[in-house]
């Protein structure tokens, strides 16, 4: 495995192209663009104010900088570095930023989500979208980036509107049966719009493309509800995480639960492998010893080192219980995500936030836990794979597949915590994200055993 130098880095803003051919950063106020392969820099752009927001347009041509303390959005191109556009909401100001899936045209959400503008690259024309509710997910394309669907409150109602890509003309707009619309979300193929409701009540209504309501599935009433849904690659089935630390999967034939997955604090079954992440001394002969030290040489001296040893069964976790009078408590299914072949699907329970569950999806099981030494911030399956990338906010980074797990230490001077990553479009690599550094992660074969 074979690492880049370190990159500074604001804000987490780290994007690998959809084409795969250039990695974009930003300092501050600056736009690096880099090349994958050498890492050199191909071009630098300077912007108005500090960056808070990047976006690559679907076809890699050109990318978005938002600026929402300013409400300004700037653009550019990497055929033509002269070119640039500047889109300016003035005193309607700026709250969100995206590309249409043409990748000619922004859409901005002004503060207070008064509308949604449309800017067009090509044509300067402008529409607007009026009514867009304020709410985590609240703008979803399909993936063949014909169809739009936009979250609406009017009259203290909830309505789902849906826009043709092409002109942006209402295709269809229609009222939702929630209380409090909290996020949409397409499946894959495009034909089925997933609405759920508001934490405080558990509901998810499956739309078809023409508004018709095709399902309502409600698992329980009078507690905290949903918290995260994944659907999988095939559009076959939809994982609905929620508060009461389970995950439900529903099957696209029947709209039914087929099984439910528990997430108890002791796992007893005993063909389920738990891999523990234990701390290990680090081993190095004094005769490869030299002043001053490489930096992968100090790296392993001074750092912890640490391995997974296969815990035998039972096995208990460490849980948390959530503060009861405080908002937004720690506690369900806060991350899931299925694997590229749909075979898995990896989940974390915030009440243990030291492991990563993964399930076998064709046989409706639980097939590995990871146990961690440090809470999961982030997960990743390999685009190309069923290879899952995890940090914890430490200086490794933890890859499984069905062959087995390893923890890699990250070479690098000083404390090098790593919150978030990405994988290259082809799985070969992976950029490794720190409050205010980038690394890049050459993944080799070596690891996959």
């Amino acid at each position: 495995m074979d690492f880049s130098e370190l990159f500074k880095l604001s804000g987490l803003l780290g994007r690998f192209s959809p084409d795969g051919k250039c990695l974009a950063s930003c300092v501050q106020y600056r736009l690096i663009i880099r090349d994958v392969n050498t890492l050199q820099i191909l071009q630098l752009y300077t912007c108005l104010d500090q960056i808070q927001y990047i976006e690559w347009s679907s076809d890699s041509l050109f990318i978005l900088c938002a600026m929402y303390k300013r409400g300004i959005v700037q653009v550019w191109s990497l055929e033509q570095p002269d070119w640039h556009c500047k889109i300016d909401e003035g005193s309607a100001g700026l709250v969100a930023s995206c590309w249409s899936p043409d990748g000619r045209h922004i859409l901005n959400t002004t503060e207070f989500h008064l509308r949604i503008t449309v800017w067009s690259l090509c044509t300067k024309s402008v529409s607007y979208i009026k009514y867009p509710k304020a709410c985590q997910q609240g703008i979803a394309f399909t993936k063949d980036g014909r169809y739009m669907a936009v979250a609406e409150r009017r009259d203290c109602k909830d309505f789902v509107s849906l826009f043709v890509c092409s002109n942006w003309q209402l295709l269809r707009h229609f009222d939702t049966e929630t209380q409090d619309l909290f996020g949409i979300e397409w499946a894959p193929n495009g034909c089925i719009l997933a609405v759920w409701d508001t934490c405080l009540e558990y509901k998810i209504l499956l739309y078809s493309l023409d508004g018709r309501l095709l399902s309502t599935y409600q698992a329980y009433e009078w507690s905290l509800g949903i918290k995260s849904i994944a659907w999988s690659p095939s559009s076959q089935f939809l994982a609905i995480g929620s508060y009461d630390e389970k995950v439900r999967i529903l099957n696209h034939v029947t709209w039914k639960k087929i099984t439910e997955f528990e997430h108890p604090a002791t796992v007893t079954n005993t063909k389920t492998i738990v891999y523990k992440e234990v701390e290990k001394s680090p081993s190095v002969e004094t005769e490869r010893f030299s002043f001053p030290p490489t930096r992968a040489l100090a790296s392993s001296v001074f750092s912890t080192q640490s391995k997974y040893d296969i815990s035998q069964v039972p096995v208990s976790f460490q849980y948390i219980k959530p503060v009861a009078d405080r908002a937004n408590p720690k506690m369900g299914i806060g991350m899931l995500a299925f694997s590229p072949d749909n075979c898995f699907l990896a989940t974390r329970n915030d009440n243990i936030p030291n492991a990563v569950w993964i399930w076998d999806i064709q046989k409706l099981k639980l097939f590995v836990v990871l146990e961690q030494l440090c809470a999961i911030q982030s997960f990743q399956w390999d685009p190309r794979q069923p290879r899952l990338a995890v940090c914890t906010g430490n200086s490794k980074v933890y890859l499984w597949s069905p062959a087995g797990c390893v923890s890699v230490q990250v070479p690098t001077e000083g404390d090098f915590q790593i919150v978030s990553l990405c994988w290259h479009p082809s799985g070969d690599s992976m950029a490794l994200l720190k409050i205010e550094a980038v690394k890049m992660n050459e993944v080799g074969d070596i690891y996959l055993y």
